[in-house]
C-alpha cells in the first residue's frame, strides 16, 4: 500500500493533486498561527486541559489553546455532519433526499454547511464569553464587552467558513477527504513540539528508570498503532447470494447464483462515541465552576473524583463510550432495512430465511461486533491515561483517539491513491494495448 504513495509521484496528474493538497494544508496551518483579535494566547494556553477542551484542542492542532482564527476548525462541520447523518435515518424528508442521488447529496451537504455555521456561531459565542469573563485572557488594550465578543465571534465564523472551503477544495481537486486531512494535519502539527519536550526531559533525567519508562512508552505507542491498523481493517463478511436469470441453450431461462458478501466493520462508529462521551463529561466541569462559591463541597468533590484521569472519571467515560457505540451503530446499521433491500434485490444469506430471520441474524452480528468495537474504543481512550500516570510522561499527549484518526485517514488516503493508480493503469492498457488496436481496426 505504501508503494501506491511512491508511484503516485511518477504520474504528473496525481503529483499535481498531491502538491495542491499540501499547499492548502499549509495555508490552513499558517492561519492556525494567527491569534484571534483581542486574545492573550500565552495566558489562554494554560486553560485548556483534559476532557472536551483537550479533545477539541487536539483535533484543532492546538488552535483552541491559543484561540487562533481557526480555533474551532472543522469541529462544527463534524458535529453538524453527525447530526444530519443521524437525522437522515429518522426524518422522512432527509431520507428521501438521500435516495435522490447526486442532487439529493448536494442539498444535504448544503444543509450541513448551514448547520455548521449556525453551530459554529453558538460555539464561538460560548468560548468568546468564557474569554470575556476572564480579563487575564484578553490582550493588552482590549476590555470586556459586547464589542470584544462580537469581534471574536465574527472572526471564528469566518475561520469556520474558510476551513470548510479548504476541506471541500481538497476533496474535489486534491487527494483524500479534505476535512479528515485537516484534522490529521492539526494532530500531527502538535507532535514535533511534544517530541522535543520529551527529548529534553530524557536529557535532564538520563537515569535507568526514566529510560525504561521512555522505552515502554514508545513500545505502547507502536503496539497501539498496530492494533488500530488491525481493528480498522477488520470486518465480518456475511456471505450473500443473488439469484439471476440467464438464457439457456434452448431459449429458456435458467437461474444462476452470484455470490458476494456484506461487509460489517468491527469499529463502525469510528471516534464518534469518544467525542460524544467527552462532550457529556464536560458537564461536571461546568457544574464545578458554577458551584465553586455557592456549594464548595460539591465543587471540591467533583474536582477530586470527576477530573480527567481519575478512576471514577475513567469508569464513567468507559460506560458512556459503550452506550454511544451501541446507539450510533443501531442508527447507522438497520438490519430490517438491509434485509428488505436484500429481498427486493433477490439476495439471501445462505442458510437463513429472507425477511425477519435475516434481520435477526444481521442484528445479532452487529450487536456482537458493536461489543468488540466498544471495548476497542474504551481501551484506546483509557490506556493512554493509565500509561501517562504510570510513566509520568506528560510532555507528550499520547492519545489513542488521535492515533485512530491519523491511522484511519492515512489508510483511506492510500486506498484512494491505489484506486486512482489502478484506473490510470487500466486507461493506459486500453489506449496502448491490444484492445485499442482492435478498436481502431473495427472502426
Amino acid at each position: 500500500m505504501l508503494r501506491a504513495f511512491r508511484d503516485a509521484f511518477r504520474i504528473p496528474d496525481l503529483q499535481r493533486k498531491i502538491v495542491f493538497t499540501l499547499l492548502l494544508l499549509a495555508v490552513y496551518r499558517l492561519g492556525s498561527s494567527i491569534p484571534t483579535p483581542g486574545v492573550n494566547s500565552a495566558a489562554l494556553s494554560s486553560a485548556t486541559g483534559g476532557g472536551l477542551f483537550g479533545l477539541i484542542s487536539m483535533i484543532s492542532g492546538g488552535n483552541l489553546s491559543q484561540f487562533s482564527i481557526f480555533a474551532l476548525g472543522v469541529l462544527p462541520y463534524i458535529t453538524a455532519s453527525i447530526v444530519i447523518q443521524l437525522l437522515t435515518t429518522t426524518l422522512p424528508p432527509l431520507e428521501k433526499l438521500s435516495k435522490e442521488g447526486e442532487e439529493g447529496r448536494k442539498k444535504i451537504n448544503q444543509y450541513t454547511r448551514y448547520a455548521a455555521v449556525a453551530l459554529g456561531t453558538f460555539q464561538a459565542a460560548f468560548f468568546a464569553s468564557f474569554i470575556n469573563a476572564n480579563p487575564s485572557y484578553l490582550a493588552v488594550g482590549w476590555e470586556p464587552g459586547l464589542f470584544t465578543i462580537l469581534v471574536m465571534v465574527l472572526t471564528q465564523v469566518a475561520g469556520i467558513a474558510f476551513t470548510m472551503w479548504i476541506g471541500e477544495r481538497i476533496t474535489e481537486v486534491g487527494v483524500g477527504n479534505g476535512i479528515s486531512l485537516i484534522i490529521t494535519s492539526g494532530i500531527i502539527a502538535m507532535y514535533p513540539r511534544e517530541i522535543a519536550a520529551t527529548a529534553a526531559l530524557v536529557r535532564e533525567s538520563a537515569d535507568a528508570p526514566w529510560l525504561l519508562r521512555i522505552v515502554a512508552f514508545v513500545a505502547v505507542i507502536l503496539v497501539t498503532i498496530a492494533g488500530i491498523v488491525y481493528v480498522y481493517q477488520a470486518e465480518r463478511r456475511v456471505p450473500v447470494t443473488y439469484a439471476r436469470a440467464r438464457g439457456g441453450a434452448a431459449g429458456q431461462a435458467r437461474s444462476a447464483g452470484q455470490a458476494t458478501w456484506l461487509p460489517i466493520k468491527v469499529n463502525q462508529a469510528g471516534v464518534i462515541p469518544v467525542i460524544f462521551a467527552s462532550a457529556m463529561l464536560i458537564i461536571p466541569n461546568l457544574i464545578q465552576q458554577g458551584t465553586a462559591t455557592r456549594a464548595p463541597q460539591v465543587s471540591s468533590w467533583i474536582a477530586t473524583y470527576l477530573t480527567f484521569g481519575q478512576p471514577l472519571y475513567i469508569a464513567l467515560e468507559a460506560l458512556l463510550i459503550f452506550g454511544f457505540t451501541y446507539l450510533y451503530n443501531s442508527v447507522q446499521f438497520d438490519p430490517k432495512r438491509i434485509a428488505e433491500q436484500l429481498r427486493e434485490a433477490g439476495g439471501f444469506i445462505p442458510g437463513v430465511r429472507p425477511g425477519t430471520p435475516t434481520a435477526e441474524f444481521l442484528g445479532t452480528i452487529s450487536s456482537r461486533l458493536s461489543l468488540w468495537g466498544a471495548i476497542f474504543l474504551v481501551i484506546l481512550t483509557v490506556m493512554p491515561q493509565l500509561v501517562q500516570r504510570w510513566t509520568g510522561i506528560t510532555t507528550f499527549q499520547f492519545s489513542g483517539t488521535g492515533l485512530l484518526i491519523i491511522v484511519g485517514v492515512a489508510l483511506e488516503t492510500l486506498k484512494q491513491l491505489e484506486a486512482q493508480l489502478t484506473v490510470r493503469r487500466y486507461d493506459g492498457f486500453i489506449s496502448k494495448g491490444r484492445i485499442r488496436g482492435r478498436m481502431n481496426r473495427d472502426s
